[in-house]
């Protein structure tokens, strides 16, 4: 390879690490507006009979979905010819924009005037869930995990999943049905008649489900072919895409049971509502499969870099929430005592956020050190013990037999024995 071939692969890979993590940050970007638009729409006179989730849980949803950009951002960095970084910062960003434009037009709506076109964005962000579930659900599934379809014969698949996303979206975007989450506004968007718009997505809607079965088939199929390390990562994505079908089965059933016109419906019994954050949250399952299978089994050999991003990731999402919860919580105390919000909470709560982070993140790492790198932790402790005592041990001899051990127990080589000099042995 020559010279100018080197510098034009080193600039695409210069180039694939600053796009990967700009749409990483700019997805985190979005989730900070999200939380501002959320304490916008907390504080309009929505009415409860939209549906529309406005408690504590909903911001929860979108921390813990920002697994999505960041464990792309890093596939896509370190292997940017493997689509699934790609596909899973597309479905980050999808996610971050339903929260923030689901805020934006609930706020518009309810006040009228505050913010232009609220009825526009609602009926744009009712049809994004689509493409990201259906980039999750089918092709993370069919090209986990080299990137590469399982045979050309899966190829067709391929193809279709990706009409009948597109499909399933314009159905979904044109349909004239109310939204429900805007007080029954119809969407702007809805040109199809009525009966062609419910048997477009009577057709679509079950393809669009078999499409994803389908690639949880090839998961399957792959899984049998494989071998090693590959058997061992498949193992995690389809424990993932096993427990994501049982939860959304699950909600189904429970909706046939319990029929209301959109999921956490006001009204709804408590149990339906926790099966159905269950399984809205079971999506991040994936992000995470792909995860643990990089960490535990070496698929893309960035071991410390995904380490250090989940410790990290987990320190941003916990400090984010302990701070919107705390910001929440005590303002709400103001207003009880004195009927007013107070600047002296954003305050207090920053600088308790400053007391935690490094408390915190000495927690996080360990813990996952223990999850990921039991051996490696298992060898680090043993090595901290010995240190300890060699500072305050005075016995050779005992040293000498606790030095064998501990070398036996973090290196375990085949053999180990000790050579001491004598004193009257030393160079001068």
């Amino acid at each position: 390879m020559d010279a100018a071939t080197e510098r034009v692969r080193a600039g695409g890979a210069r180039a694939a690490f600053l796009l990967a993590w700009s749409l990483a940050a700019f997805s985190i970007v979005v989730y900070v507006a999200s939380i501002v638009l959320f304490v916008l729409a907390r504080s309009a006179d929505v009415p409860e009979s939209w549906g529309v989730n406005l408690t504590f849980a909903g911001q929860v949803r979108g921390a813990l979905f920002l697994v999505f950009p960041i464990i792309g951002g890093l596939v896509a960095a370190r292997r940017p010819r493997n689509p699934i970084g790609w596909i899973l910062l597309a479905d980050g960003l999808l996610w971050m924009f339903n929260a923030a434009m689901d805020y934006y037009s609930v706020y518009g709506v309810a006040n009228r005037g505050s913010v232009p076109f609220p009825l526009l964005v609602g009926g744009i962000n009712s049809w994004l869930w689509v493409p990201a579930v259906g980039l999750m659900g089918t092709y993370v599934f069919l090209l986990f995990p080299d990137g590469r379809l399982p045979s050309s014969r899966w190829r067709p698949l391929a193809w279709l999943s990706g009409i009948v996303v597109a499909l399933f979206s314009i159905g979904v975007a044109f349909t004239p049905a109310p939204m429900q989450t805007l007080g029954g506004a119809r969407n702007p968007f809805g040109v199809l008649t009525f009966p062609w718009s419910v048997a477009a997505l009577y057709v679509i809607a079950p393809l669009f489900l078999s499409c994803m079965f389908l690639s949880v088939l090839s998961l399957v199929l792959r899984y049998r072919r494989s071998r090693g390390g590959e058997r061992q990562q498949i193992k995690w994505i389809a424990l993932a895409a096993s427990v994501i079908g049982l939860l959304y089965i699950s909600a189904m059933v429970g909706s046939v049971v319990y029929p209301q016109e959109t999921w956490f419906a006001p009204g709804s019994p408590l149990w339906l509502i926790l099966l159905e954050y269950a399984a809205l949250l079971s999506f991040v399952l994936v992000p995470l499969a792909v995860g643990v299978a990089m960490l535990r089994y070496r698929l893309y050999d960035i071991d410390l870099v995904i380490n250090r991003a989940l410790v990290y990731a987990s320190l941003t999402v916990s400090l984010a929430l302990i701070y919107v919860g705390s910001v929440v919580s005590l303002q709400y105390v103001f207003r009880l005592l004195n009927g007013g919000g107070s600047q002296l909470v954003i305050v207090a709560s920053t600088l308790a956020i400053a007391a935690l982070f490094n408390p915190l993140r000495r927690r996080i790492q360990a813990f996952i050190d223990r999850l990921f790198y039991r051996q490696k932790y298992d060898a680090r402790k043993t090595l901290e013990a010995y240190s300890a005592r060699l500072r305050e041990g005075t016995d050779l001899a005992s040293l000498s037999d606790d030095l064998v051990a501990v070398t036996r127990e973090t290196m375990q080589p085949k053999h180990v024995s000790l050579w001491l000099r004598r004193p009257e042995e030393r160079s001068v």
